[in-house]
């Protein structure tokens, strides 16, 4: 066949006809809405406490990791993050998994992310294992939980279909091995094998950049297995695998089926999500990733295009009369990959933001750079503090940096920051409201003392009318006459305001068309800001 990534005939020289295949461990993932325990659900059954290192108790990674249960079996687990933020990581582990563990708060239910998860997991064909957790709490619920996942198209055992259901405590560690005992039984009617000769197939969960073993990524064997000192190409980067080790930080030889994995040099950064092609010699190698950096980067100009849609006439006229919309741009750094392209998505959705650079490692100069030439601010998040050396830089060119280590105080921050940068929308508000009781008529002045005046008697009956307001005049509530206050008095002294409740006298410039019982109104031209909105789902939205 035609490879269009580097133009020229190619074939496959392995298939699965033949190869030596055996069972393998499955690999699980566990979903479901933030802050339901899914990483303490793991941490009793590894016996590690990763929620307490986490920051602000939450997921922030998709991490992998295996566990060994009782009964001797292993279980690839992937932990994804169930912050609204985090959709994309979600997707990636749904994509690369054989068995879903959804998680559910007995307490709280089913929720925005429980019903995105589902979405995940149904859209990738993988079955699902229902763990209903924190039933220890006192006001935990499970039938309720049940009903809800009925309700949303869910066939759990108990109600006749194939879902399993099982009720756990991770705090207490009550019904752990109820749920191993599921999952190995879900496995077991997959029949889950793999071949073990020939290259490797594996996906990039994470990907990362380390200060002295430089791009890092973390994979999940699928088929095949790899070898260190192996030519792969990962997405559009390439590199020889200088070490492999498993997720406990040990050195390995080669991985087999359902083993994370990290491995070390590449000679650039992938994206999480990416395969990873193992070829024969470097030249390869360095041709098809030349060949795939080009197509990706035709691919982008085409999506600028797309975005770009030519305005008619009518939306051109029409967006004459819309406030200016003022967008901020912004430099994101973040300490893997994955979490790069969850903050960026989650940034791109406050509307009056722009991303103009995203990358992987901690402040740079050249960041300080880039952020002084186009007035941007630099968000970091999970970097460790720049140097003093940097931060000065910063501070000398005006530029912003923001580090935040929990995503919802990253976007409620950089969410305030645009909310203050917005110049607002002027919009006029009715300030005060006064009725006409009585008319007065002053004629035959003087020529020093100007023309005829007509001035309504009247009170105020709701806020305040100013002199230095617009005046609108309204009968059967009609607009009759809108102009500035030539003159208004209260007890006939000259005053600035009057407050409900009172009677004053006001002259409306060129206005002499009053009658018993128009209504005034004093108006106001106020700056309105847009105003940051988090959700209970924590998304996050600007709304002007």
């Amino acid at each position: 066949m035609f490879d269009k990534e580097i133009g020229v005939n190619v074939c496959r020289l392995h298939s699965d006809d033949g190869a030596h295949v055996l069972g393998r461990s499955p690999v699980v993932t566990v979903m479901g809405h933030v802050d339901h325990g899914k990483t303490s659900l793991l941490d009793a059954l590894r016996q590690t406490s990763l929620a307490a290192k986490e920051a602000g108790g939450i997921t922030q990674h998709l991490g992998a990791f295996v566990v060994g249960m009782q009964s001797g079996a292993s279980i690839t687990f992937l932990d994804t993050p169930g912050h609204a933020a985090f959709s994309a990581m979600r997707a990636r582990g749904a994509a690369v998994t054989d068995i879903v563990v959804l998680v559910v708060a007995a307490d709280d239910g089913v929720m925005p992310q429980t019903l995105e998860a589902m979405s995940h997991a149904k859209a990738g064909n993988v079955p699902i294992v229902v763990a209903i957790n924190k039933c220890d709490k006192p006001d935990a619920n499970p039938e309720r939980v049940k009903v809800q996942l009925a309700a949303e198209g869910l066939l759990l055992e108990e109600m006749g279909g194939d879902v399993q259901v099982v009720e756990v405590s991770a705090i207490n560690e009550v019904g752990l091995d109820k749920l191993e005992d599921a999952l190995l039984l879900q496995a077991e009617l997959m029949d889950l094998k793999a071949r073990v000769d020939g290259p490797a197939q594996a996906y990039v969960v994470e990907a990362r950049l380390d200060k002295g073993r430089g791009p890092l990524a973390t994979a999940i064997v699928k088929a095949g297995t790899l070898v260190c000192g192996q030519h792969v190409v990962v997405g559009a980067e390439w590199g020889r695998i200088r070490s492999i080790r498993d997720m406990a930080r040990k050195v390995i030889a080669e991985a087999r089926p359902a083993m994370p994995i990290e491995i070390e040099g590449l000679k650039g950064l992938p994206m999480a999500g990416d395969d990873i092609v193992v070829v024969e010699s470097e030249e390869r190698a360095r041709m098809l990733s030349e060949g795939r950096k080009k197509k990706f980067e035709k691919d982008r100009l085409t999506k600028l295009e797309e975005e770009r849609p030519k305005a008619s006439e009518e939306e051109e006229e029409e967006d004459e009369t819309k406030p200016e919309r003022v967008e901020v741009p912004l430099i994101v750094k973040a300490d893997v990959q994955g979490t790069v392209q969850a903050v960026t998505d989650a940034v791109k959705n406050l509307n009056s933001s722009q991303v103009i650079h995203a990358g992987v490692g901690p402040v740079s100069q050249s960041d300080i750079d880039m952020a002084q030439a186009c007035g941007a601010c630099i968000v970091g998040f999970n970097v460790r503090d720049p140097p003093s050396s940097i931060a000065l830089a910063a501070t000398q060119a005006k530029v912003k940096i923001k580090l935040h280590r929990v995503i919802y105080h990253l976007l409620e921050d950089i969410g305030n920051f645009i909310v203050e940068k917005a110049p607002g929308t002027l919009e006029t508000q009715v300030a005060g409201e006064a009725q006409v009781l009585n008319i007065f008529e002053l004629k035959g002045r003087s020529k020093s003392k100007g023309d005829d005046v007509k001035i309504a008697g009247c009170r105020v009956i709701d806020g305040r009318v100013t002199k230095s307001s617009t005046l609108r005049l309204l009968r059967s509530g009609e607009v009759v006459f809108e102009g500035s206050c030539a003159s208004l008095k209260r007890e006939k002294q000259d005053v600035e305001a009057v407050g409900k409740g009172n009677d004053c006298g006001l002259v409306i410039k060129d206005c002499f068309d009053f009658q018993v019982g128009d209504v005034i109104q004093c108006l106001v031209q106020v700056n309105r800001k847009p105003k940051f909105v988090s959700s209970e789902s924590g998304a996050v939205r600007i709304e002007c």
